[in-house]
């Protein structure tokens, strides 16, 4: 089950449902895959609405592997994803504003 106050978002791919969550060890391979000087820059390509469908993959596939999943990039970028693009876009921006807002 995904808990929001722990960072977790909910996605369902190839008819499974999976947790994504953005652990330390997800952001750190983030800020390493992704050339991003910062993962606040990240941030900003995403509320700025410039990210790539690269920056969603790389972003899902750290965050399913945060959240205990074995799947590659290759395997999120293979897999059906419930709602398509777009769902998968809010996804990750639903990931990185939990991964840095503090809960009240």
């Amino acid at each position: 089950m995904a808990n929001r106050w722990r960072g977790d978002v909910a996605l369902t791919l190839d008819g499974k449902r999976c947790v994504a969550r953005l652990t330390l060890g997800a952001l750190a391979e983030l800020e390493d895959g992704l050339g991003e000087a910062s993962l606040m820059g990240l941030v900003e390509r995403f509320e700025a609405a410039r990210f790539s469908s690269r920056d969603v993959v790389a972003l899902l596939g750290a965050a399913l592997r945060g959240g205990g999943s074995e799947m590659s990039d290759t395997q999120v970028a293979a897999a059906r994803i419930d709602g398509g693009p777009v769902a998968a876009a809010k996804a990750a921006a639903e990931l990185l504003a939990r991964a840095f807002v503090v809960p009240q």
